[in-house]
């Protein structure tokens, strides 16, 4: 069994509190954990949804929501700061049994990569825990951009999610086929949900409701933090 990777002086759990020992009391069982990353800037009912969707569909027994740290996409783009982005997705998790916050990002000092993101987390749980690495199809189209991609299959199950009347091109369709097998790579189509965090920025900004549209807890940390309107 591998051992957790941890600094020092670090006490905290090494991914999160509620799955950071999945594996490791009951050996003879095999268990799926599912890895969410993203910005959520902020976390939204789309994410949870989708999140949910795929616990069911691939019968994982948890999801980590994994808010990214210093994204290296997002460069020079503004992005909230982590800790203010930490805090609304762990309040917008914290009434599902099977979903968990990490902060395995955010701490970790440096650009954020997937790549290194996931060999960490092979490197803390024993191998009777298969890693199921949750993102959308749009993302995935740029995976071969992304910092040592032909290791991610190998440290990952792959899962896509694409949304009803998402349309795959010729040439998406002929990358799903060739990547399939190298990335490990599965599909799934979640229920549409038209939320972006982008749009709920430009909501928050002209003064105008979310509410539904996040978990209440959220729309209420937004308000008292002065989120998205330049107050602070």
């Amino acid at each position: 069994m591998q051992e957790s990777q941890r600094g020092e002086n670090q006490t905290g759990p090494v991914v999160c509190g509620r799955f950071d020992d999945m594996g490791r009391k009951d050996a003879d069982r095999t268990f799926r954990l599912g890895i969410m990353g993203g910005t959520f800037d902020p976390v939204h009912i789309g994410h949870l949804t989708c999140a949910e969707q795929v616990r069911d569909a691939f019968g994982l027994d948890g999801v980590v929501f994994m808010p990214a740290g210093d994204p290296w996409m997002k460069k020079g783009k503004g992005v909230t700061g982590a800790e203010l982005r930490y805090d609304m997705v762990r309040l917008a998790v914290a009434d599902n049994p099977y979903f968990d916050a990490s902060r395995l990002e955010i701490d970790r000092a440096g650009e954020t990569y997937t790549v290194d993101t996931l060999r960490v987390l092979r490197a803390h749980y024993p191998e009777n825990v298969e890693l199921y690495f949750i993102s959308g199809a749009d993302a995935v189209f740029n995976i071969l951009k992304w910092r040592d991609s032909d290791e991610i299959g190998k440290l990952a199950r792959l899962v896509v999610v694409t949304r009803p009347g998402y349309i795959l091109n010729d040439a998406r369709r002929r990358y799903m086929r060739t990547h399939a097998s190298i990335l490990h790579m599965s599909s799934i189509e979640v229920t549409a949900l038209s939320i972006s965090s982008t749009d709920l920025r430009e909501k928050v900004k002209e003064g105008r409701s979310i509410r539904y549209l996040v978990p209440q807890p959220v729309a209420e940390y937004i308000q008292y933090h002065g989120l998205y309107t330049g107050v602070s």
